[in-house]
């Protein structure tokens, strides 16, 4: 899938679990901020499907991370 709107607007992360990890550091959770963490997932889903593809193969394994 090419990196395009409608991926990078769905959401890959449960928010309510990240802003639990957040809070739990004695910090507080901007508007903005879950957002920002999806995008950030997205290219780096987007950057390990890239580099599995140049090493011609079509499964992604964990050092394509």
């Amino acid at each position: 899938m090419e990196n395009n709107e409608e991926t990078t607007t769905e959401s890959l992360i449960v928010a309510s679990k990240a802003k639990n990890i957040i809070k739990n550091h004695g910090c507080m959770v901007a508007a903005d901020a879950l957002d920002e963490l999806n995008r950030k997932v997205h290219r780096l889903i987007d950057e390990a499907v890239k580099r599995t593809k140049e090493n011609k193969r079509s499964t992604v394994r964990p050092y394509d991370f």
